[in-house]
C-alpha cells in the first residue's frame, strides 16, 4: 500500500505538531489537542486532520525510540552471546525508559492508537522473550524467569528512578546500578 506524500504546508504543519508535542510530554504536560494547536499556532482542525486523538500523536512522539529499541532488539538477537544480548537490550530499554517520557506511557498501554505502535510493541516483546529464551537455555539465566517478568521489571526501575527526578544523565546512571543490581538476581546460580 502506497501513501500519497503530504504537501509541503501539511508536512510543516504534522511536523509541528510532534514538535509540540514532544515538548509538552517532556514538561510532563498531558496531551490535549487543543493545547498542541494553541501551542503550535494552528487551528484544532488542523491538529484533529492529522492526530484523531491524544493517544495517537502520543504514540507518533514515541515512535522514534520504539523504533531505535526494536532495531537494537535485532542486533540483540544477532549476538551469539546470550547474557551478554539480554543484558544490552535490557540497558537499552531502561535507558529509554527513563530519557524519553513517551515511551512508559506508550508501552504500558493496553490497547494502541496506530498500526505501526502495535508492530514495535510486539517486536519489542518477542526480541525480549527470544534473548530471555537464549540466555535461559544456556544456563545464564534463572530457570524461573519468565518473559512476562521483564516488563514490570524494567518499569520498576524505570519507575523507581523517576520517582527521584534527578538530571537526565544522573536517572541513567541511577537506571544503570538498578539494572546492575537486578541482572546479578536474575542470573543463574553457578553450579556447586
Amino acid at each position: 500500500m502506497t501513501t500519497t506524500p503530504l504537501r509541503k504546508d501539511a508536512a510543516r504543519n504534522w511536523a509541528q505538531i510532534v514538535a509540540v508535542a514532544r515538548v509538552l510530554v517532556d514538561e510532563g504536560t498531558p496531551l490535549q489537542l487543543n493545547d498542541v494547536a494553541r501551542r503550535a499556532g494552528l487551528g484544532v482542525g488542523t491538529v484533529y486532520r492529522h492526530f484523531a486523538t491524544p493517544e495517537a500523536l502520543l504514540e507518533t512522539v514515541a515512535t522514534p525510540c520504539l523504533e531505535a529499541l526494536a532495531a537494537h532488539g535485532e542486533q540483540a538477537l544477532a549476538d551469539t552471546d546470550p547474557w551478554r544480548a539480554l543484558e544490552q537490550f535490557l540497558i537499552r530499554t531502561v535507558e529509554a525508559q527513563v530519557t524519553d517520557a513517551s515511551l512508559s506511557p506508550v508501552t504500558a498501554a493496553a490497547t494502541d492508537a496506530l498500526p505501526r505502535t502495535t508492530e514495535l510493541k510486539r517486536s519489542l516483546r518477542s526480541a525480549g522473550a527470544t534473548l530471555l529464551d537464549r540466555a535461559r537455555d544456556a544456563g545464564a539465566v534463572r530457570p524461573d524467569l519468565a518473559a512476562a517478568d521483564l516488563v514490570p521489571l524494567m518499569c520498576g526501575i524505570a519507575h523507581a528512578v523517576n520517582v527521584h527526578d534527578g538530571p537526565p544523565a544522573d536517572r541513567v546512571d541511577t537506571a544503570h546500578r538498578y539494572l546492575a543490581t537486578l541482572l546479578s538476581g536474575l542470573r543463574a546460580a553457578p553450579n556447586a
